[in-house]
């Protein structure tokens, strides 16, 4: 005979439980296939010319081909780079001036009051109206889109930059200022590590809109890049080549974007292991 303790319930054994973040890629993923399967169900079903709507299989063969083949004289990935160069430093000026205006923007009333009226009529300027200056000042030169990355990064920087160091704890820079530190020891010791936060959120939304007036730029006043990629495309009527070049500047931006974030979260890591 058994005992009643040894009839125990039988446990079944269950597989590994799928957390949310694995939830959240596979639904990410099937968004993505989801799109997919509705492009090449339209491109299929011929109801739009294939002239304007291209399968995916066709862009992604215009893509690897362009690796090899040039096309508007040059490979993808040389397009690429020499938009890559143009945005590289364009953003990079973009942040090495505008944090700095920030900066003092938020830290120097009179600097404020004198820099705010320019500063506002230039942030409402798009930046793609600067490209006739561009166009006569530097040509189809490297000149033109540095200038256009930097009208349309500058702003998010001073902007972000200016919000964090007004909201700078004024407790903490009385307790400063008490133990003798001096204008430019605030600003770097206090003022600088109180609105990184702000700062790399800034920086995040600058590099997008940077990458996106570069691209506009490219499309009127260049003779290489991306969107002079698009743009020739366009003029041959190659549609497939239009869209990978579409293609690129998506995925490109999106590799900028999440470089940017794991600085953010590192930053924030140790931003808040030193508070």
């Amino acid at each position: 005979m058994l005992a009643k303790s040894d009839l125990r319930p039988v446990r079944r054994r269950r597989g590994p439980a799928v957390g949310p973040g694995a939830r959240l890629t596979l639904l990410s993923a099937a968004s993505i296939a989801f799109a997919l399967g509705l492009w090449f169900a339209l491109a299929a079903s011929g109801l739009l010319p294939k002239m304007l709507l291209p399968s995916p299989w066709d862009v992604a063969q215009a893509l690897v081909k362009n690796i090899g083949v040039p096309f508007a004289g040059a490979t993808l990935q040389q397009h690429l780079l020499a938009s890559l160069g143009r945005f590289s430093a364009g953003f990079a000026l973009a942040v090495a001036v505008g944090v700095p205006v920030g900066l003092m923007m938020g830290w120097f009333a009179p600097f404020r009051h004198a820099f705010a009226p320019f500063f506002e009529t230039f942030r409402f300027i798009a930046p793609l109206a600067w490209v006739p200056f561009a166009a006569l000042w530097f040509g189809t030169g490297i000149g033109g889109p540095i200038l256009i990355v930097f009208s349309g990064a500058f702003a998010a920087c001073v902007i972000n930059t200016y919000r964090g160091a007004r909201m700078t704890d004024e407790r903490l820079i009385e307790a400063c200022r008490t133990l003798g530190a001096g204008n430019w020891r605030l600003i770097v010791d206090v003022l600088l590590p109180s609105a990184l936060p702000s700062i790399m959120a800034g920086i995040r939304v600058a590099a997008a809109l940077g990458w996106q007036s570069l691209i506009g730029a490219e499309l009127i006043v260049a003779s290489s890049g991306v969107g002079y990629l698009i743009v020739q495309g366009q003029g041959s009527v190659e549609t497939p080549i239009v869209m990978a070049g579409m293609a690129t500047i998506g995925f490109v931006g999106l590799l900028i974007d999440l470089g940017l974030r794991q600085i953010d979260a590192r930053i924030g890591r140790g931003w808040r292991a030193g508070a």
